[in-house]
């Protein structure tokens, strides 16, 4: 049975990983789906200094403090960013990394440098709190910026989400350890709306591995279709 690490996006938590997390366990897989500090149930320890390192160092404790090996590391959206920091930090209890409908960055990139339109239309709306510039702040039906559509749903998100401090998504990967980094196996679970603006290289190159996983639904494909997620997520693993 496989280790899975489930890392959430902007703005939420370890609980968008619920169903998920239900479907691997059911079948016998160790899940841990830790939420980012700031986020979700850990929002009161946010502070002015949480950034990217920050985010990149909460899994990097996970993966030490419970020693874990083999981890299939899992990131949807802004997670890619942490997911590959934690990866490098921590090659050696690493196995494999799966791109979540994520961000797959390069040395010296930050989340701005790879969704720029995107990141700068979140900071549009964006507010400074005890010091802290905060962005993706939650509304009553802010799930569907992520792609659900359902209203129970909208309803179940709008009590979790939370907003998000700007300075995760300005700063720079500082990756250590390139050569152990991308020797690990890499995956991608992508919806089938964010496959044309993904490089065609790497697209193609995951399928040609068979490590391509296209479903049609919105960004926030863990909560609209957990079953294919989680069928994908053990096709990785049994690979």
């Amino acid at each position: 049975m496989a280790t899975f690490v489930l890392v959430h996006g902007g703005g939420h938590g370890g609980w968008c990983y619920r169903s998920v997390a239900q479907i691997l366990r059911g079948a016998g897989h160790e899940v841990h789906t830790p939420t980012l500090t700031g986020l979700g149930e850990r929002a009161h320890l946010l502070h002015p200094g949480v950034d990217l390192d920050t985010h990149i160092g909460d899994i990097d404790g996970v993966l030490r403090y419970e020693d874990l090996t083999d981890v299939i590391l899992v990131g949807h959206s802004y997670g890619g960013m942490v997911i590959t920091g934690a990866a490098d930090r921590a090659p050696n209890r690493v196995g494999q990394l799966v791109y979540l409908d994520a961000a797959t960055p390069v040395n010296g990139q930050s989340l701005v440098d790879v969704a720029g339109d995107i990141m700068a239309a979140a900071r549009l709306d964006s507010r400074v709190v005890d010091g802290v510039e905060l962005v993706l702040h939650p509304f009553a039906e802010a799930g569907m910026f992520y792609g659900v559509t359902d209203p129970e749903v909208l309803a179940w998100m709008a009590d979790r989400l939370t907003p998000h401090p700007w300075r995760c998504f300005e700063q720079a990967l500082d990756l250590r350890n390139e050569a152990e980094l991308w020797a690990l196996p890499q995956s991608h679970i992508v919806c089938s709306s964010t496959v044309p603006s993904r490089d065609p290289e790497l697209v193609a190159a995951a399928r040609t591995a068979g490590r391509f996983f296209e479903i049609d639904t919105g960004h926030d494909l863990m909560i609209t279709e957990p079953r294919a997620v989680a069928d994908a997520l053990m096709q990785v693993a049994s690979a």
